[in-house]
């Protein structure tokens, strides 16, 4: 531009007539000196056109032609042309298509280049790590999703596994919104009443994915089938997840630096949907007629202690505050005196805040051809939107190999952190969150004298604890974990094919906990144990020693891998702790157990178990078209009895690369077509106590005997059975099939994967509660039954240039899965999830899904007493209240009729990933969905039905029945709790909870490398990201996505939300 621009003024000004120029002495030899040099300069441009084509001689469209080192470039037309002007004859011209291999041509002068890109098959030869070794991606022949690694980190998240959902097919992460709080993770349904867990390895360790940054991660595997899994027999029937984290590379050293900050935001407007204060007192005095509270409308203070509950207009006598903290009747009670919230009190934005959240991430790396080294140090604080809730995390990373000689290796990996949180009880009848609920609004958060407000004995106020309150007394509550992760190894090539290699790794785990329960004044029902103080410490090490011996060969057209090799684990553990309360003094750091008088508790624990285990596998390839894979596994357990010790479980595996046989050659669209299958056998111990096998015995005073004689007056130590053993029970076997075909077409831009599963699980891993004759003894976990999980895993990808400068690419997974109960011994049933009112809301029946909604199944509410006479008989029927339905036609409503309500098993679970790049901007957007589950709405019991719980309502209530109103949904507002009414599980509180949510929206600003380099900097990117920017969805709670246990889960509580908005920027810089 500047040569250009200066030509031309020159040649303007030399002919125009009427400007003259003179150049005095030397000023001419500068002028000729400065043409001369301009001359030279625009001489040594060059202008190159030419043509892209494909391998088979199409002309492409799109292709990218940029001038290495400069920010010069061109695009090619549909002809394939393409037009350049290269500031240096001897530059290098560098061409980019997606699909296509990149190419760097050296010009050495030339004018007129033209180009053949081949198909870019690198997804094909991509390296994937499996079990104990790698294969490339097209050799595969198991089921195994590997995880696209940018797309992950987009997910400002404490974990790597929150930031896994919607991430892989198959794979399905369950997470609340408490900081530092673990997900629950299932691969293809849940297939177990046990942990479901996966077995989760980094770098060969087994560790939990929760403590890892995705920042350290450079590669994520899951292994979802017998042929992917088999090779870690016993340890991977849940799935396995194969983590690989980042090394250094041979060059200069490197530094990275990663970071970024952004708030949390709570909810706005009224996200809990309670009622103001004037509509309370209103329905709640036509619940209770007979009310004293809001006998004349709403008061101005409310008074009371353990005696009872009054009310008092400003000036009355009752309500001095000179009164407060004394009970005339008796002064050892407290006399509260709070000022009615008249406006009503909003507990969730008193519970909620915004939350901040920083990360920082510096790594250093690099290598020579020796050696290689990567040193990272981590910081998280995640501040939850809870009041005192939080993560900190520190962490550092340091990962080095060495080559000793050139078939000597050995190398280590090691992960160091510290992390800290108060810890939150979520999901709990009386959790804090569920108390939010329960709080009327005319309850301040504060009373007159600033202190926490809340409930006390009449029952008119309720009787829980103000949540506000019970957070932040325990705001020094805390639980400090320090970790190491790690392994060293050693491999030594010989004999041309061989490969053996020895590894020593696992972790050690130290945890320590502090709690502490202020004396509680307003909370009547007094939940949480007041004035007593809890600690405890715990040590934790796992050890594992792998060894492998490898043998690769190519001949001819056969391509074998045989690996052979064993493992032992060991597992151990030790806990102490206490309790008390009645302390004197509450300050928490001078607190020690010794001052408590009363319930002084302690407690110390101990466990081991042995694994140890032979393993083999054969892959094999012929012709790079039919490959086979082998797999076989023997485990022994410690945790079984000794008939039961041993298992061996073994797999087949089979693929045939379609696109490789002559046949298919003419079709030039497709890049590769994989068919395979694969069926294998799996174990699991999951759950199962390393003493189960055996009967254990222990004493107590609480368990004394009685001196038949009556010679002893005092308390005697009885011994007692402490836990029932069973050492009948044996592995859990997990049978599975696999078919499907992998494919990529039109030049690598579309990949496609399908695949159908079907899981059988045998003699199922659970510990069901005895009859209460059996005594107090643990009950052993035995083999209870069968289920069957069957589906489709599916996904896809796609990436298009738009033109040269604009690429766009999208990523999709959907599973789909059936769960079903095939056979529990005995009645064919057990029940769980149970709720104070509601009883058990679960039943796991043969023919059902796992955790199904067993209760009554509302027809509508009864109009009239003429439709109550002419009904079924059932208890408690009124007008406005539910009427069931008679499913057996017995013409009676009772136990009988109860049917399945609903199925917390979602259909489907699709993820979609949307990326554009646009010069060096990129814009990315992620959306997760859930369809087809439902969930139960157990907070509905407390919040819909005065005759259950008096406190907050529903703004639904509004809207409920009346005589006028009898269309309605909403039973009437009555005070009565019976059959007919809160007193079982019913349809009326299981609810859609489908949901599709927009898990990230990203858009980032990368700086051109050619300035970067003037300030020697390699790469620069700023971007600014929102988290949950909506969640679409019918449920009516605050998030669809519930936890819970394997055996009863979608039910909500009272959950911590996962789906509150965050908005953050951030920087990612290298050297």
């Amino acid at each position: 531009m500047k040569s250009h621009f200066t030509r031309n003024a020159e040649t303007r000004c030399l002919a125009h007539p009427k400007i003259k120029m003179s150049f005095p002495g030397k000023q001419w030899y500068l002028l000729l000196l400065a043409i001369t040099a301009f001359s030279f300069g625009v001489s040594a441009q060059i202008k190159v056109t030419g043509t892209v084509k494909d391998d088979a001689g199409i002309a492409l469209q799109g292709v990218s032609v940029s001038v290495k080192g400069t920010a010069i470039g061109a695009g090619t037309n549909e002809q394939g042309q393409y037009t350049i002007v290269c500031p240096d004859p001897q530059g290098t011209l560098v061409f980019t298509y997606i699909g296509f291999t990149r190419e760097e041509v050296l010009l050495n002068g030339r004018s007129v280049v033209n180009v053949g890109l081949l198909p870019d098959n690198k997804a094909l030869n991509e390296v994937v790590v499996t079990g104990y070794s790698a294969q490339k991606k097209k050799d595969i022949t198991g089921s195994v999703a590997v995880v696209e690694m940018k797309a992950l980190k987009s997910i400002p998240a404490g974990s790597a596994m929150q930031a896994l959902q919607g991430q892989a097919s198959g794979v399905n992460v369950v997470s609340t919104g408490v900081p530092g709080a673990a997900s629950k993770i299932n691969i293809r349904g849940v297939s177990t009443f046990g942990s479901t867990n996966p077995l989760v390895l980094v770098d060969g360790v087994q560790t939990d994915l929760n403590n890892v940054s995705a920042d350290d991660i450079e590669s994520m595997q899951v292994l979802k089938d017998a042929g992917a899994a088999a090779i870690y027999g016993v340890r991977g029937a849940n799935g396995v997840i194969i983590i690989t984290t980042k090394k250094g590379k041979t060059g200069a050293p490197v530094l990275t630096y990663d970071s970024y900050f952004g708030l949390q935001f709570p909810f706005s407007g009224d996200p809990l949907n309670q009622l103001n204060s004037t509509d309370f007192a209103r329905l709640t005095k036509q619940a209770f007629p007979g009310t004293k509270l809001f006998a004349n409308g709403l008061s101005d203070f409310v008074y009371g202690g353990p005696g009872g509950t009054g009310t008092g207009m400003t000036g009355d006598p009752a309500v001095d505050p000179a009164k407060y903290n004394l009970d005339p009747a008796n002064s050892a009670n407290n006399y509260l005196i709070q000022q009615v919230n008249k406006t009503g009190t909003d507990w969730y934005h008193a519970m909620f805040k915004r939350a901040p959240v920083t990360s920082h991430n510096v790594t250093v790396s690099g290598g020579t051809d020796k050696s290689n080294y990567l040193f990272s140090l981590g910081y998280l604080n995640q501040q939850g939107s809870v009041i005192e809730t939080y993560l900190k995390r520190y962490s550092a990373r340091i990962n080095t190999s060495y080559k000793l000689k050139e078939n000597i290796r050995i190398g280590e990996n090691a992960y160091v952190f510290y992390k800290q949180s108060p810890g939150f009880s979520n999901q709990g009848e009386f959790s804090p969150m569920a108390n939010l609920y329960k709080m009327m609004p005319i309850v301040p958060v504060y009373d007159i004298r600033g202190n926490y407000g809340g409930t006390f004995a009449g029952p008119e106020l309720g009787s829980d604890a103000n949540p506000v309150a019970t957070q932040y007394r325990k705001k020094n509550n805390r639980a400090n974990e320090w970790d190491i992760v790690g392994n060293v190894y050693a491999e030594v090539d010989f004999l041309k094919n061989f490969t053996a290699r020895t590894s020593f790794g696992g972790t050690i785990s130290n945890l320590y906990s502090q709690n502490f329960n202020f004396v509680a004044y307003n909370d009547k029902q007094g939940y949480n144990s007041p004035n007593s103080y809890s600690e405890g410490a715990s040590y934790n090490s796992s050890s594992m020693w792998t060894n492998t011996l490898t043998y690769k060969n190519t001949f001819k057209k056969h391509q074998v891998n045989v690996l052979a090799g064993s493992e032992a684990i060991r597992n151990y553990g030790r806990g102490v702790g206490g309790g008390a309360q009645k302390f004197f003094s509450t300050e928490f750091d001078y607190l020690i157990l010794n001052n408590g008088t009363a319930n002084v508790t302690n407690y110390s624990n101990a466990y081991i178990n042995t694994l140890f285990s032979l393993f083999g596998r054969l892959d094999y390839t012929f012709d790079d078209k039919y490959l086979l894979g082998v797999t076989v596994r023997r485990d022994g357990s410690s945790r079984f009895g000794s008939e039961k010790r041993y298992g061996v479980f073994p797999s087949v595996s089979l693929g045939w690369r379609l696109s490789q046989e002559g046949f298919m050659k003419h079709l030039d669209w497709i890049n590769d077509l994989k068919i395979r299958a694969s069926y294998g056998i799996l174990g699991s111990e999951n759950s199962v106590s390393p003493e189960n096998a055996y009967s254990l015995y222990g004493g107590s005073y609480n368990n004394a005997y009685y001196d038949i004689n009556g010679s002893s007056n005092s308390v005697q130590q009885g011994f007692f059975q402490t836990r029932i053993g069973n050492p009948r029970t044996s592995w859990e076997q997990d049978i599975i099939t696999n078919v499907g075909f992998d494919a990529t077409v039109l030049n690598n831009k579309l990949d496609f994967s399908v695949e159908y599963y079907k899981k059988t699980i045998k003699g199922l891993l659970f510990s069901q509660d005895l009859p209460a004759t059996v005594g107090g003894a643990t009950p052993p976990t035995v083999n209870v039954g069968d289920i069957q999980n069957t589906g489709f895993d599916i996904s896809v990808g796609f990436r298009q240039p738009i033109t040269k400068d604009l690429q766009f690419t999208v990523r999709a997974n959907i599973t789909t899965y059936q769960n079903t109960v095939m056979d529990i011994p005995g009645t064919g049933y057990f029940d769980a999830g149970s709720q104070q009112q509601l009883g058990n809301m679960v039943r796991n029946q043969e023919g059902h899904p796992v955790s199904a909604f067993y209760g009554y199944e509302v027809m509508h509410l009864f109009r009239d007493d003429d439709e109550v006479n002419k009904a079924p008989t059932q208890t408690g029927a009124a007008p406005g209240r539910f009427r069931y339905s008679d499913v057996n036609g017995d013409g009676k409503i009772d136990a009988a009729d109860r049917t399945f309500l609903g199925n917390p098993n979602p259909d489907f679970t699709y993820g979609v990933n949307l990326g554009i790049n646009y010069k060096g901007f990129d814009l990315s957007a992620i959306f997760y969905g859930s369809q087809g589950n439902e969930v139960v709405n157990a907070l509905k019991v407390n919040t819909h039905f005065f005759g259950t719980y008096v406190g907050g309502k529903s703004k639904d209530l509004l809207d409920a029945w009346t005589p006028e109103n009898t269309g309605a949904t909403i039973p009437k507002v009555e005070s009565a709790n019976n059959f007919s009414t809160s007193g079982v599980l019913n349809s009326f509180f299981v609810e859609d909870g489908s949901y599709l949510r927009l898990r990230s929206l990203s858009l980032g600003y990368t700086l051109n490398p050619a300035v970067l380099q003037r300030i020697r900097m390699e790469r620069l990117r700023i971007y600014c990201q929102a988290t949950n920017l909506f969640t679409i969805t019918k449920y009516s709670g605050l998030d669809p996505e519930l936890g819970g246990s394997s055996a009863s889960f979608g039910i909500d509580y009272g959950n911590y939300p996962n789906n509150q908005k965050t908005v953050l920027v951030g920087i990612n810089l290298s050297f």
